[in-house]
């Protein structure tokens, strides 16, 4: 697979590019929206959700960050990865390449908006007097994790989508779904030890949480935290990468 995005570095560049100027194609504000758009959701729930949920969670705008700073990139991801192989049957109906080539321009991409966010999100950190520590590096772990499950949530979604066009509207339901089932505006402390555990079984609240930890509370997740991320990752793009291996031919009838 590495091979052959080296074979076809040059197209991979044009397909990054050509998602940014589609994205960003007519708005005056250009790609600044990137860091606004997270901004702009993170001042609604903290005005909406503050004197409900917020009065005794230390940090509470930086709570809001964490968890509205991954979820808006595992949504954005996902949203978009499912359009990559539909958004660009004209290409792979007429030239043999391999169709994975724009989900992961998708994710690049994606990427770039998540790292421009997370400058922002330090800079809020800063504000809120968060104090950083060498363990802030570890954020590493989580962000790179982060990008190779939606790189497998983007390949089952693009392949379910070629065959099942109302995949759209029941992912948009899921997402809704996830959200309120990821503890973005709330904690999870009145809850017995048995349910706390049950959201550990959400792989985004996963994130979230680690985030939270190295930021917030300073310290490092367990073991048992590194080992379910992996879980997650291998579930997912095992599932991913057998789909497109197994339809590869079938993408082409079915577009």
């Amino acid at each position: 697979m590495i091979e052959k995005v080296k074979r076809y570095k040059f197209l991979f560049e044009e397909l990054v590019k050509r998602d940014f100027k589609k994205k960003y194609k007519r708005t005056i504000l250009g790609m600044a929206w990137s860091i606004l758009s997270p901004l702009l959701t993170l001042l609604v729930m903290k005005l909406v959700f503050t004197q409900f949920f917020g009065r005794n969670t230390p940090h509470y705008t930086t709570y809001l960050f964490c968890g509205n700073l991954v979820f808006s990139y595992f949504k954005e991801s996902s949203d978009q990865g499912m359009q990559s192989l539909m958004g660009n049957a004209a290409i792979f109906t007429k030239v043999n390449i391999p169709k994975y080539l724009f989900l992961f321009s998708k994710n690049v991409q994606t990427l770039i908006n998540f790292g421009l966010t997370l400058c922002v999100f330090f800079l809020f950190c800063i504000l809120d007097h968060i104090t950083f520590t060498w363990k802030f590096i570890l954020l590493l772990y989580p962000i790179c994790c982060l990008v190779l499950f939606n790189i497998g949530v983007g390949l089952i979604l693009s392949a379910l989508f070629v065959f099942f066009r109302d995949i759209q509207y029941l992912w948009s339901v899921f997402t809704m779904l996830l959200m309120y089932m990821s503890a973005i505006f709330y904690t999870i402390d009145r809850y017995d030890h048995i349910v706390q555990n049950l959201f550990l079984l959400n792989p985004i609240y996963l994130y979230i949480r680690y985030f939270r930890k190295i930021v917030i509370e300073s310290t490092i997740p367990t073991i048992w935290f590194h080992l379910l991320m992996i879980v997650d990752i291998i579930l997912v793009l095992g599932l991913g990468c057998w789909m497109y291996k197994k339809y590869n031919t079938k993408f082409l009838y079915y577009v």
